[in-house]
C-alpha cells in the first residue's frame, strides 16, 4: 500500500534551508554545514554523485541515506526545490541534477507557472502542476502503482502536508549546528507528534534521526 513519506535535515534551532547564499556561492556555506554528513555517505555519493568507488560513510547515516531512495515510486516537491525561485524565467532550466537526477521516477513539481513536462533517460519526469496538497497526492498515487510517495520538500511544501494529515512517515535529521534563521520546520505544527510513534536513534556524526510514524500503521 502506497505510504507518503517525509525526508529532511534541520538545525538544532528547526531551521531546514540556510540564509548565507550569495551570486557567487549559490548554496551557501550553511548548506554544506546541514547536509554534510549525509553528503558523505556511500549511498548519496553513488546515487547522486555518480560515485561507484565505495567511498563514503557506512554507518547510521547511510542507512537512513539508503532508506530516503527506497520503494519511492513518485515525488512531490515545491517550486523552489526545482530551482524555480531563480530560474523560473528560464525556459530551458531542467532542474539542478543535470541529465541524471537521482529521481528515477515521475516528480510533481507544485508551481502556478505553466511549463511543458521534462523526461531524462533514467526514468525521472518532471511535471509541473498547479494542485492543492491533496491533489497533487491523488495525482502521485495513480502513477506510483502502489509504491511509496515522497514529499521531498523544501520545509513550507512539507509543512503544508503535515498540516492537511497527509504524511504517514517523517524522517528528521537533527544535525548538531545553530543556524538562526530560514525557513523552520515546526512552525505552526504544534502537536504534530499526537497519532504518530516516535523513535530516535543518534549516528557516529552527531546527527540524531527522529521518525514519525503513524500509529495506525498506515
Amino acid at each position: 500500500m502506497t505510504r507518503v513519506r517525509v525526508d529532511l535535515n534541520i538545525s538544532l534551532d528547526g531551521f531546514a534551508t540556510t540564509t548565507d547564499q550569495t551570486p557567487e556561492n549559490p548554496f551557501g556555506d550553511d548548506w554544506g554545514r546541514l547536509t554534510g554528513d549525509y553528503v558523505a555517505t556511500r549511498t548519496f555519493r553513488a546515487r547522486v554523485l555518480g560515485m561507484t568507488d565505495g567511498s563514503g560513510t557506512t554507518g547510521v547515516d547511510d542507512a537512513y541515506a539508503a532508506g530516503y531512495f527506497e520503494d519511492v515510486s513518485a515525488e512531490i516537491m515545491g517550486a523552489a526545490m526545482f530551482g524555480l525561485h531563480l530560474h523560473g524565467d528560464d525556459p530551458d532550466w531542467r532542474g539542478w541534477w543535470g541529465e541524471e537526477p537521482p529521481f528515477r521516477c515521475p516528480v510533481f513539481v507544485l508551481t502556478h507557472t505553466e511549463r511543458a513536462p521534462i523526461s531524462f533517460a533514467n526514468g525521472t519526469r518532471f511535471e509541473f502542476v498547479s494542485m492543492a496538497p491533496g491533489e497533487a497526492l491523488e495525482a502521485a498515487r495513480e502513477v506510483a502503482e502502489g509504491g511509496d510517495v515522497r514529499i521531498g520538500g523544501g520545509p513550507t511544501t512539507v509543512r503544508d502536508f503535515l498540516r492537511a494529515g497527509l504524511v504517514d512517515s517523517l524522517h528528521v535529521a537533527v544535525v548538531p549546528i545553530l543556524l538562526g534563521r530560514g525557513v523552520r520546520l515546526w512552525d505552526d505544527l504544534r502537536g504534530l507528534e499526537a497519532g504518530y510513534r516516535v523513535t530516535s536513534e543518534a549516528a557516529e556524526s552527531g546527527v540524531t534521526h527522529l521518525t514519525f510514524e503513524r500509529e495506525d500503521g498506515r
